[in-house]
């Protein structure tokens, strides 16, 4: 089966100017400028949420993928016995401890899973183009958008029931107990129950809390938490956020 990829990678080969092979000189400025207008449509999208991998980073991830990729088809000599997917493969690997860096653990909840799965599509967006790919690279970019953008909403909606509390406590104070009470009165179920002793002697409580039947039980669970004696503060932290 031939693609329109591999369509326009011939008529560019062909591309001759008093035997200067300009063709992949015009192949090579295609693909680095095409990795830098979509992975720097991603990056946008991460920059405009916040993110601490925003704009730079997906750029410099999304077009060094596509420079190692074109060294790796067109850098070495035609006569050496050579495989292209090598440097490719050990892209795949290093970006991979690139984008663990982007996740932030904290209690139960993690964050920065999203940024970290966006550098590493980045990459592979890059080495599409890098390889001649436009077609896939640019298909690859829109489904990626669709999926930041509109999936987003149904996301919130999943999980707009379900957050993460977390309690600073005081010791010796029967404060689950209460807290199983509360939930049990409002129609909620707590997931995910972590202690951990603080610095200051308290005594840091965190848990999901779902509503079996709507978002009012959520709400109502919350006041009655504040309420607890021995809790002195109340905070949700939102596991949406990555």
């Amino acid at each position: 089966m031939v693609t329109i990829d591999q369509v326009i990678a011939e008529k560019l080969n062909q591309w001759m100017y008093n035997e200067w092979p300009i063709g992949n000189f015009f192949a090579c400025l295609i693909a680095i400028t095409l990795s830098v207008i979509l992975c720097g449509v991603i990056g946008v999208e991460r920059e405009m949420r916040g993110r601490n991998a925003g704009l730079r980073t997906h750029l410099l991830v999304g077009v060094g993928s596509c420079v190692i990729m074109i060294v790796s088809i067109y850098g070495f000599p035609g006569g050496l016995s050579r495989d292209v997917a090598r440097l490719a493969a050990q892209v795949i690997t290093g970006v991979g401890f690139l984008g663990a860096g982007a996740i932030i653990h904290r209690n139960s909840g993690t964050k920065g899973l999203t940024t970290a799965a966006t550098i590493w599509i980045v990459m592979a967006i890059g080495l599409a183009c890098g390889s001649m790919n436009y077609v896939l690279a640019i298909g690859s970019t829109i489904l990626m958008m669709v999926v930041l953008t509109v999936f987003r909403k149904f996301e919130n909606k999943i999980n707009k029931s379900t957050p993460l509390i977390i309690l600073n406590v005081e010791q010796n104070m029967p404060v689950i107990s209460k807290v199983l009470d509360a939930a049990k009165e409002c129609g909620c179920s707590i997931h995910g129950l972590h202690s951990e002793l603080c610095d200051d002697g308290q005594i840091e409580l965190s848990f999901f809390a779902i509503a079996d039947t709507h978002e009012t039980g959520t709400n109502e669970f919350m006041k009655k938490l504040e309420s607890i004696p021995g809790v002195n503060t109340v905070e949700i932290l939102d596991t949406r956020k990555s």
